[in-house]
């Protein structure tokens, strides 16, 4: 039984989005001023050594979000580019 390639499940998922997406928009996305102020706090408890094992998950949760975001805004850039 073959083992799943993560990176290929998130390059189809990718090319979807990017090719479906405007472009401006995916460009321009940031994280809401509710959601931006959360991750914040968690950063600065990250910084602090104070987050709780729910806070880490968050925080990885958040991050794992941003990478994607930053893989897609430069899908979009490479495919505009194409």
């Amino acid at each position: 039984m073959a083992t799943l390639d993560t990176h290929a499940v998130y390059d189809e998922l990718l090319d979807l989005l990017a090719d479906s997406a405007n472009v401006q928009r995916v460009l321009a996305f940031r994280l809401s001023s509710l959601q931006q102020e959360r991750l914040d706090i968690l950063l600065e408890k990250n910084r602090e050594g104070t987050l709780t094992a729910e806070e880490t998950a968050e925080l990885d949760t958040f991050e794992r979000f941003e990478h994607l975001v930053r893989l897609l805004k430069a899908r979009v850039l490479q495919k505009q580019g194409a």
